[in-house]
């Protein structure tokens, strides 16, 4: 998988880097072949709730369990419509994220349709089909879209980490609000961060 996005390609498995090794067939061959394909299985739903766990932690601000999801080496690299993410290591990208899910934000974060591919018993890649909503509450702020996700994954001392990740937008729409929604609850109003969010620019103002 190279190192960061190329906007103007298409959103392929070619163009992500991704290369389908094993196939999902049972093993004709002895006991010890049949442990690997269970091993296989085990890895693949390791890894998936590797990835639901971070959806879970970057929506409730749990920074403490998101950084032991990744590698301490970590590349990141998204594209929004408005913004993009490029952050090598995991500080970097930890820093990052808690000036985003504050107590004045609102995130909704969901993975769907996993794609995993092991590649050995250390590496695996996967893509996922990301929807979102994000509410900045102070600047009366709404983003939605959807966007795929393209990850690498290292498994270092038994367990699954993310190495390298992207993501590049399918759509994104931005708004500004006459009012915030009537919150009902709020979580991140009592366990975000407490730094001010900083939304991305819209319209004229990305040509100041």
């Amino acid at each position: 998988m190279g190192d960061e996005i190329d906007a103007s390609a298409a959103l392929t498995r070619a163009a992500m880097g991704i290369v389908e090794r094993r196939a999902l067939n049972a093993s004709q061959g002895d006991l010890d072949e049949l442990r690997r394909d269970v091993q296989m299985l085990m890895d693949i739903e390791a890894i998936k709730q590797l990835k639901h766990a971070y959806f879970r932690c970057i929506d409730t601000a749990n920074f403490e369990e998101l950084a032991e999801l990744f590698h301490e080496d970590v590349s990141v690299h998204f594209i929004g419509g408005t913004y993009e993410w490029k952050l090598q290591g995991r500080a970097d990208y930890l820093e990052a994220v808690s000036k985003a899910f504050t107590t004045g934000a609102v995130g909704h974060h969901n993975g769907h349709h996993p794609e995993i591919q092991i590649l050995s018993e250390t590496e695996a890649t996967g893509i996922w089909y990301l929807a979102d909503n994000m509410w900045i509450l102070s600047d009366n702020f709404y983003t939605t879209g959807t966007a795929l996700y393209w990850d690498r994954y290292l498994k270092v001392d038994g367990r699954w980490t993310i190495k390298d990740t992207k993501y590049q937008r399918l759509y994104e729409i931005n708004r500004v609000l006459d009012e915030n929604p009537p919150l009902a609850a709020h979580y991140l109003g009592a366990h975000g961060s407490r730094v001010p969010p900083k939304r991305p620019p819209v319209g004229d103002e990305l040509n100041r």
